[in-house]
């Protein structure tokens, strides 16, 4: 019997983001059918087996979708067919299972996508303007000389 692993999801409106939480995932299997059947398989760090299917909102595009396995997570780009927001992640009207939730770190508004589009990439997951040196501590501060060139 597999496992599910958790699945955070958000959307855009020509694709979805389905983001599974799986560390050290080995044998990664995704599947994506253009009635907008979406399956994953995976085995993790100890050999577990992990699987999931999802019947999505509306059809997919499958030959546009895109998988990346990290070392924490795997991201799925779901292209979907046609344009447009769905009214929520899978065609059944029911709750949905306990292992999927949103993900709002990618969370966008139908009425926030344009002015966040030119902001934001596929595989850029960092903030605007967060350089690769930057400390937990210095994030966001303005320092002296900073201060001074914009007093003016």
């Amino acid at each position: 019997m597999s496992r599910h692993p958790e699945v955070l999801w958000a959307q855009r409106s020509d694709k979805v983001y389905l983001t599974v939480a799986l560390p050290d995932a080995k044998d990664v299997s995704v599947k994506c059918e253009p009635h907008g059947l979406f399956t994953f398989s995976a085995s993790g760090a100890q050999g577990e087996s992990y699987s999931f299917t999802l019947e999505l909102y509306g059809p997919i595009a499958p030959e546009r979708c895109r998988t990346k396995a990290g070392l924490r997570n795997i991201l799925c780009y779901v292209q979907k067919a046609e344009k447009g927001w769905w009214k929520r992640l899978l065609k059944s009207e029911e709750k949905p299972a306990p292992y999927l939730k949103v993900d709002w770190h990618r969370w966008c508004d139908e009425d926030d996508e344009e002015s966040t589009s030119d902001l934001a990439s596929d595989d850029d997951t960092r903030f605007v303007g967060q350089d690769e040196g930057s400390s937990d501590e210095d994030e966001g501060m303005l320092y002296l000389p900073d201060l001074e060139k914009a007093r003016g």
